[in-house]
This record gives C-alpha cells, structure tokens and sequence, in this order.
C-alpha cells in the first residue's frame, strides 16, 4: 500500500537526485515544516534520496529554514493564528512562559526531545521573549534526530524497501533516540518547575 502511495515518486527520483533537485528538497522541506506536517516521513525521504549523511545535511538545512521562518510568522504575521492554537494546548501555554526565563537550554532540550511538536514549537518560540540567538543555537538540537531518521532512510535503498521501513521493522535503531528524547523530556519538565517556582516566589516571596 505505502509503495503504491510512493511509486509516483519513481519518476521525480533523476530530478530528485541531482544538485538542483536537493536545493527543490531543502525549500520543500522547509515548506512541510511550516505547515505543521509530521517530518518522520520526509525526513527519511532524505536518507533514501540523497543517503545518511548528505541526507541529513539537506534535511537539517530544510527544518532549520522552516523553523526561521514559522519563527518570524509566529512573532509578526501568524502572531493572533498561533495563540489561538496555543489557547488550545495547555502544557505549550506553560511552556511558553518559562521560555522566556530559560532562553536556550530550553529551546535545546525541547529540540531534543519527541515530546513536544517540533513545527508548532517554532510558532511558540515566536510568540514568546526568546531572542533570536537562542532559538537559533538551539536549532543544533534537531540533529540527532535528522541523522537517525535520515540512516533509516538509507537503509531502503530503494522505494521498493522504504515503504517496510517506514513501518518500523527497523525500529530497533530508534532506541538510542528514544532515551536522549527521555532525558531531554526530564530537562525540560525540571526546567519548566524550576521556571515556575522562581515565579511565584518573586510575585510572593514568603512562598
């Protein structure tokens, strides 16, 4: 079924894989993380098109142009969009005011983590204080990630075998990121405490 579904990029692929079909991939890379699309799939895209490690570099650029830019909307254009999604979930509100206490450990951490959305937290980071500089650092933290999900691609070879990868049955090489997205959620929850304690003692300080 995923193969059928994938069989139309058969005939993209010479176009794909050549230096100006890496430059189409970045931009439209860029483009999915923008409108908020899940980048599991397109991320190991990456991996079967142009192999782990130009891969990987191509993706990293793509989701770090993406994540500029919903950045930017987030802070000016989208500003009144993005908070009414963020109305709706609870946990990011909060997240987003310690934000601004915490600057790029956080941004690092979150980066780092499965937990938090990685294109709707790029809308949150806009709306918040954070500067620019720190967003921007903390970008290093989808690397891991990018190169992981970009191996597994590249494990496929082909889009006859990809479509058995995405499905998992290689599952076993996520581990090592399940644990660093373990530890990274910890971070962040401990932060975010850390972040509202602090708070609440400078707005009452017999707390």
């Amino acid at each position: 079924m995923m193969f059928d579904q994938l069989a139309w990029l058969q005939h993209l692929l010479p176009f794909l894989q050549s230096p100006t079909g890496g430059l189409v991939f970045i931009f439209l890379y860029a483009l999915w993380v923008i409108l908020l699309l899940p980048g599991i799939w397109i991320s190991m895209l990456g991996g079967l098109l142009y192999g782990t490690y130009w891969g990987s570099l191509l993706v990293f650029i793509g989701a770090c142009l993406g994540a500029e830019v919903a950045f930017l909307l987030g802070r000016t254009f989208l500003r009144d969009w993005a908070q009414n999604r963020l109305d709706e979930r609870p946990k990011l509100q909060a997240m987003e005011k310690a934000i601004s206490r915490e600057g790029l450990k956080l941004v690092l951490l979150t980066r780092l983590s499965p937990v938090f959305p990685f294109s709707l937290l790029n809308f949150v980071y806009g709306l918040s204080d954070v500067s620019w500089r720190d967003y921007s650092i903390g970008l290093i933290g989808i690397l891991p990630a990018s190169i992981i999900f970009c191996g597994l691609g590249s494990l496929a070879g082909d889009l006859a075998r990809f479509s058995t990868v995405l499905a998992g049955k290689t599952d076993f090489t996520l581990s090592g990121l399940r644990l660093l997205g373990l530890f990274a959620t910890l971070g962040v929850v401990w932060l975010i405490a850390r972040a509202i304690r602090i708070a609440l003692q400078e707005s009452d300080p017999s707390i």
